[in-house]
């Protein structure tokens, strides 16, 4: 056509070669910039959808990897707060065993008020035990519920206590209890309650005994408040492994995701230095060959 530009073969194959080295030298700057080899589909269709599938698994397991660490402190709430409940009942036992040897009744009843008191603070411990609106200490319709991966149905559940005492006061009217441990053990005679400490002396039969069964009630709430917290501390061993193992594993993850779209920088800083040196010579191959026209040029002159 009259409005093109004749190009002989020469010219033309010079052009071509030095239009795709540019081609490739804007593919590597990219490459540089990016850091990426498969940035898209275009790029490599199998590596760029392997390398999504792995990068998508491991983002699903990151976001496990975060309930697992919530799941470790909601535990190591729960846990804090029965050691905290286990020294205030050595205190209450403490002060039981104060009031068997105490030989004042004014004593005992300010013994008995410190003991009612230190009950109270075993229900505040663990009515304020919640981690993000959980509480596993007071009352065992809660749970736990950590799901360790969104293929498989891998889970640990962790059932909650109640370590609450049931009654605040040693009175008739209150039942006579501080707790379901304690309230066969605070009657004189029979069912009997003992409204004041200071009624409880060597005379009233069983006497004084009456805080050893005290104490050794505590003792047993102890235990069972020991057993509570060691199950507890099971259990954030096994999340802290599972949460140590997710993160392994994503990392493993992106690796294999990495080695199917990242790029070589070092590759591609001489494939640039390859391609900035070809792009001159063919710059030089495509003047030369112009020399050659203008050589037939110079004829007509």
């Amino acid at each position: 056509m009259a409005n093109e530009v004749a190009l002989s073969g020469t010219i033309r194959s010079n052009l071509l070669t030095l239009q795709n080295t540019s081609d490739m030298t804007n593919r590597t700057n990219s490459r540089l910039a990016s850091g990426m080899k498969v940035g898209s589909a275009v790029d490599d269709a199998v590596a760029y959808f392997q390398a999504k599938t792995l990068t998508d698994r491991g983002s699903d397991l990151t976001v496990r990897k975060g309930e697992v660490d919530q799941g470790i402190s909601t535990l190591n709430s729960a846990i804090n707060g029965l050691q905290a409940i286990e020294k205030v009942l050595q205190q209450m036992k403490g002060v039981a065993l104060a009031a068997k040897s105490s030989t004042s009744a004014t004593d005992r009843v300010g013994l008995k008020t410190q003991f009612n008191e230190l009950a109270k603070q075993v229900n505040n411990l663990a009515n304020d035990t919640s981690y993000q609106g959980l509480n596993l200490i007071a009352t065992t319709k809660n749970s736990l519920k950590v799901n360790f991966s969104e293929k498989s149905s891998s889970q640990l559940t962790t059932k909650g206590v109640n370590v609450q005492v049931s009654m605040l006061a040693f009175s008739a009217a209150a039942g006579a209890s501080v707790s379901a441990g304690l309230a066969s053990v605070i009657g004189v005679g029979g069912t009997a309650a003992v409204s004041n400490w200071s009624q409880v002396t060597q005379a009233t039969a069983p006497g004084v005994s009456k805080f050893d069964k005290i104490a050794a009630r505590l003792d047993s709430m102890i235990a069972t408040i020991r057993s509570d917290t060691k199950s507890l501390g099971a259990n954030v061993a096994m999340l802290t492994t599972r949460s140590d193992f997710t993160k392994q594993y994503v990392n493993t993850l992106q690796d294999g995701a990495g080695k199917l779209t990242l790029a070589d920088l070092n590759e591609e800083g001489a494939n640039l230095v390859s391609l900035q040196t070809r792009q001159q010579l063919g710059i030089q191959a495509l003047s030369s060959t112009g020399q050659q026209e203008q050589g037939v040029l110079r004829l007509f002159r």
